[in-house]
């Protein structure tokens, strides 16, 4: 029982979409009607306000982390263990990618996921960070770095705490978020992906 609640609270953060609520906070069109139509921080930022991709971006990671980092921090008091933890990792994942308080419309998860890595171990977070970095740097596309990143995320634990129930865990978020971009891929494949920092038509203040 204890294992479930943990679970549902964890899905219920994860659904708080902070580039809808950072968007009205700001004054911004709504994420879900331009670009990408993806409310996540890559498209907050076609909006042309840093401020408030950034502001999205530190709450998407956040819940992410605070999700996880309360299953291990007080589940061992509730009988809540690997298994458990795992469970709330995936939880708050799937609640940013179908959000209950937005019509289950969520984002792609790289944020959420990237929270959800630093609640699990930091250096697996960093890792995973300077991975993206590395590639959206190089080839300014945040798409491409995160499906790399998606892509390393399951190695890097895998080296740092071997084969267990939250290695599962991370690779079910990887393979999510794999999906999650098919159209991202396609996009790559054809040459029509959008950069980086390129503004969005129709994403405007209100």
């Amino acid at each position: 029982m204890n294992t479930l609640i943990f679970t549902v609270l964890a899905y219920l953060i994860g659904s708080i979409s902070f580039a809808v609520v950072m968007s009205r906070l700001f004054g911004l069109s709504d994420p879900r009607t331009y670009g990408s139509k993806n409310p996540g921080a890559t498209n907050v930022l076609r909006s042309g306000s840093k401020k408030a991709a950034i502001a999205t971006l530190v709450g998407d990671a956040a819940k992410g982390w605070l999700a996880v980092w309360l299953a291990i921090r007080l589940g061992p008091q509730y009988g809540i263990g690997d298994a458990g933890v795992a469970l709330v990792a995936i939880a708050v994942f799937l609640g940013h990618l179908w959000p209950v308080f937005f019509r289950f419309v969520g984002g792609k998860g790289v944020a959420t996921a990237l929270g959800v890595l630093l609640g699990l171990n930091v250096w697996l977070g960093l890792a995973t960070l300077v991975t993206w970095v590395v590639v959206a740097y190089a080839f300014r596309y945040s798409s491409l770095a995160a499906l790399i990143a998606a892509i390393f995320a399951p190695f890097y634990y895998g080296l740092l705490f071997g084969a267990d129930e939250i290695l599962f865990a991370v690779i079910a978020m990887s393979a999510l978020l794999l999906w999650r971009h098919s159209a991202n891929i396609g996009n790559l494949i054809a040459g029509k992906e959008s950069r980086l920092g390129s503004k969005a038509a129709g994403a405007k203040k209100k």
